[in-house]
């Protein structure tokens, strides 16, 4: 009785029974058949998620190693590139050095034709002639002073140049710089996987940075890099044709004007030396004719000295004729013969002296004249020794023009040669 106590629950017929077990079962169908398809729906999402991921990977992989090769193309491209213009800035930088080489030569030319020039100031009276000598080193110096113009104008520009050079190569290191990371980069992110230690969440990685561009500005940034630099080598390559040109055109007009100066100056050495020794043919034969005109003098002062003893001699004979006596004082043939004898010796007498003074002036006049070609003699002798004294100065010239000039090659347009031993010491001097 105790365990009745408590009223029992509500009481199913058997058909309720039997309903819900058909209602648990019909449930249990349902929810596995749900299940079924829930599963199956799973599965394909899997699979197709899956191939899907697989693919955009595969593309994304694919893009990347698309990029890499092709960032290499320009990386190897800009390479080339750079090499290039690295060739070209040294041999720009080697004829820029040979054309101040050259426009340093030019100062000891120019040198020694301003020495030369002073040199010939010193000539004296007459000798102070100005001569094709003169003419040539005037020229000279003027073809001097254009040819280190043009030379200091070529270095101008050919520095320019190297400056340009220098900023297309920044650009080109700049941006090849900047592919070798870029490469880095995407090899790295080509390397990456889903075993990657490395691998996590990022913040908003799908945000645009600020600076991207697109890859037409890109591609366009290098080919224009690469387009400038190009612009520039071909710049330089005429540039340094026209400044070996130049040397070459310098050097040969130097040389052809030192050729016409030293040729008028051995000329002129010449004609000095032939009126040197015409004048001392002169000075001979005019000390030759003064030794004979003092002989002649002499002979005539003894000729004079003889006639007046003789005109003293009548004189006398004519005073002592006159004190006869008488008768005796007759105007014989005696007197009109001693007569005669005085007037002759005194007109002969008169002539002598006449001839003498003339003798005597004639001789002051070849006095003067050698001391006249003495004195030229000196002008031209002190002149020759100038003029050879500008030979020995010019003698300092006689290294060729070829040697100035920077060997080029025919196939790259480089200087391929360096200067002698004996040029760089000359240069230096």
């Amino acid at each position: 009785m105790a365990t009745l106590s408590v009223k029992p629950g509500q009481r199913y017929t058997l058909p309720d029974w039997h309903t819900n077990s058909h209602l648990i079962s019909a449930d249990a169908e349902r929810q596995r058949s749900a299940s079924h398809q829930v599963r199956q729906e799973a599965r394909t999402l899997c699979n197709e998620t899956n191939n899907q991921t697989k693919w955009v990977e595969h593309n994304n992989q694919t893009r990347l190693a698309e990029r890499i090769s092709s960032v290499n193309r320009w990386k190897e491209t800009l390479d080339k590139c750079l090499a290039d213009i690295d060739v070209e800035i040294d041999a720009l930088a080697k004829v820029k050095e040979a054309a101040e080489r050259a426009l340093q030569a030019k100062n000891l030319p120019l040198d020694v034709s301003i020495d030369c020039l002073m040199l010939r100031e010193s000539r004296r009276a007459i000798d102070l002639v100005r001569d094709p000598v003169e003419e040539e080193l005037h020229k000279e110096v003027k073809v001097i002073d254009k040819a280190k113009r043009e030379l200091q104008q070529r270095v101008d520009e050919v520095f320019r140049q190297l400056c340009l050079l220098q900023e297309a190569r920044q650009q080109l290191s700049c941006d090849h710089r900047r592919k070798t990371e870029a490469l880095e980069i995407d090899r790295v992110c080509l390397s990456l996987n889903v075993n990657s230690p490395n691998i996590s969440f990022k913040v908003n990685p799908t945000r645009v940075p600020d600076g991207s561009t697109a890859p037409d500005e890109w591609e366009q940034n290098s080919q224009r890099n690469k387009e400038r630099a190009e612009a520039e080598m071909k710049a330089s390559t005429e540039l340094r044709e026209a400044t070996v040109l130049a040397i070459a055109q310098t050097n040969n007009e130097l040389e052809a004007q030192r050729v016409a100066t030293e040729f008028a100056l051995r000329k002129r050495i010449r004609d000095l030396e032939r009126a040197c020794d015409e004048l001392k043919w002169q000075e001979r034969n005019t000390l030759e004719e003064i030794a004979e005109m003092e002989g002649d003098i002499r002979r005539l002062e003894e000729d004079l000295r003889r006639k007046v003893q003789d005109l003293k001699v009548a004189h006398t004979r004519l005073e002592i004729r006159t004190y006869r006596p008488g008768v005796e004082l007759c105007r014989d043939q005696v007197q009109y013969g001693l007569t005669d004898e005085t007037h002759q010796l005194e007109g002969t007498i008169r002539a002598l002296k006449l001839k003498l003074a003339e003798s005597q002036g004639a001789l002051n006049a070849l006095y003067r004249q050698l001391h006249r070609i003495q004195t030229d003699v000196g002008y031209k002798a002190g002149s020759l020794v100038l003029d050879n004294k500008c030979m020995d100065s010019r003698r300092k010239l006689t290294v060729s023009t070829e040697k100035l000039v920077p060997e080029v090659d025919a196939f790259n347009r480089t200087t391929n040669r360096e200067l002698s031993p004996l040029k760089n010491g000359q240069l230096e001097l």
